[in-house]
């Protein structure tokens, strides 16, 4: 059993960025270098990872490179399909019919297609919320989605706002589609005297892991936690556990009244997260399409991701007031939403659009796709209408 991270395929198979893209790399390195000389040589690695997503103008999320769709690094359920989108809009409609009103919030609005396919499908179903409210922390995709939105659904641009903040008193349907597996995560390893903390530190050849006794607060006890639920983690073993969602969980249950939380994202159960096989964690990096291991390559031009412990999640959103509504696949999700019947009802005569439907019905669903791997958690707030996504298949048993 290895004591190191999950080894790194060859970077020079990965395309070299242009010397603009490196320079801003270079930039946030810079800035990184001295954010560990002033903490003393070190700084923890979720401290590393918001600082490669977030840092203001150069992080990965906040500057201005492409990132989604084919000419970007992945591609999300929304550029997939616009059924995904559609499916969701069902699912809008039933809380807002039982609300009587309402409004929706999405986290993380990406290129702004989920927008456009929601609001055009509520629109066509005789539902639009009373305003759809984007929270979105790059200045650069706020102005890509309102391109998008103008260009696309141009009559309902005006019941959209970009927030910056959460709002309060909120009523209606929360969407954050791969928000959790972007935030930043603590990388932890399990020594000799028991858990020890990932932090980064200047090497000869640039950023370097160092494994030191547990600083951050909580680091110690999620990982006793983790132990005392799914056993005893053997010297060696290298994951990683999100101590940051408990806060966001709170502070959402805080600003909505009564609504619903649809959390979509790549994930497991918490002891299927941790088994034992699993000894190397679920931290990978996203670049054009590729992905590896190296969180120090590249820095601020790569996605840094890992996968969501659910369990977690739908603990902590107990403790922040909310009730769980659901857990499944997104392929029983989305079946459950009207998925095969919008795909039957597609014009067969345009038969290159219909092959498109078909091919995005594939990859949202099938289990070497996104449809086993993607699941959807519900959070409840308030008495609230039956919501259909959870009825075909139910595993919140498995939480």
């Amino acid at each position: 059993m290895s004591n190191s991270p999950p080894p790194i395929p060859d970077p020079g198979r990965l395309p070299q960025p242009e010397p603009a893209a490196l320079a801003v790399s270079q930039r946030l390195e810079r800035q990184i270098e001295a954010e560990i000389d002033r903490s003393g040589g070190r700084i923890p690695f979720d401290r590393f990872m918001e600082l490669a997503l977030y840092a203001p103008g150069l992080g990965y999320y906040v500057a201005g490179s492409r990132k989604f769709g084919e000419a970007g690094d992945f591609i999300t359920a929304p550029e997939v399909s616009p059924l995904f989108g559609r499916c969701l809009a069902r699912q809008a409609r039933e809380l807002l019919q039982g609300l009587g009103g309402g409004e929706i919030l999405e986290f993380g609005a990406g290129s702004g297609r989920l927008a456009v396919d929601l609001l055009l499908e509520l629109e066509r179903l005789g539902q639009l919320p009373e305003r759809y409210l984007i929270l979105e922390v790059s200045p650069e995709l706020r102005e890509r989605q309102r391109a998008r939105l103008q260009a696309s659904a141009p009559g309902l641009l005006e019941r959209v706002v970009w927030l910056q903040g959460l709002p309060s008193g909120f009523n209606g349907l929360v969407i954050a589609n791969e928000l959790l597996d972007a935030m930043p995560v603590s990388r932890f390893r399990i020594g000799a005297e028991g858990p020890q903390e990932c932090f980064v530190g200047r090497g000869a050849e640039g950023f370097t892991e160092l494994f030191l006794s547990p600083g951050s607060p909580g680091l110690q006890a999620a990982v006793e936690a983790i132990e005392g639920r799914c056993g005893g983690l053997a010297t060696g073993y290298f994951s990683e556990v999100n101590l940051r969602q408990g806060a966001w969980l709170q502070a959402l249950g805080e600003a909505i009244e009564r609504g619903l939380v649809l959390l979509i994202d790549y994930g497991l159960p918490g002891c299927e997260y941790y088994h034992a096989q699993r000894q190397r964690g679920t931290l990978m990096c996203h670049y054009r399409h590729r992905a590896h291991a190296d969180p120090f390559r590249w820095v601020g031009l790569q996605d840094i991701t890992s996968h969501v412990d659910f369990s977690a999640v739908a603990e902590q959103a107990g403790r922040a007031g909310f009730e769980l509504a659901g857990y499944t696949t997104q392929a029983h999700f989305l079946l459950a939403s009207g998925l095969d019947q919008m795909l039957a009802g597609s014009d067969p005569g345009d038969l290159v659009a219909h092959m498109a439907l078909v091919q995005g019905v594939k990859r949202l669903t099938l289990p070497a796709e996104m449809g086993e791997r993607f699941k959807v958690l519900g959070l409840a707030r308030g008495d609230l209408p039956r919501i259909s996504g959870f009825a075909l298949r139910d595993l919140r048993d498995r939480l």
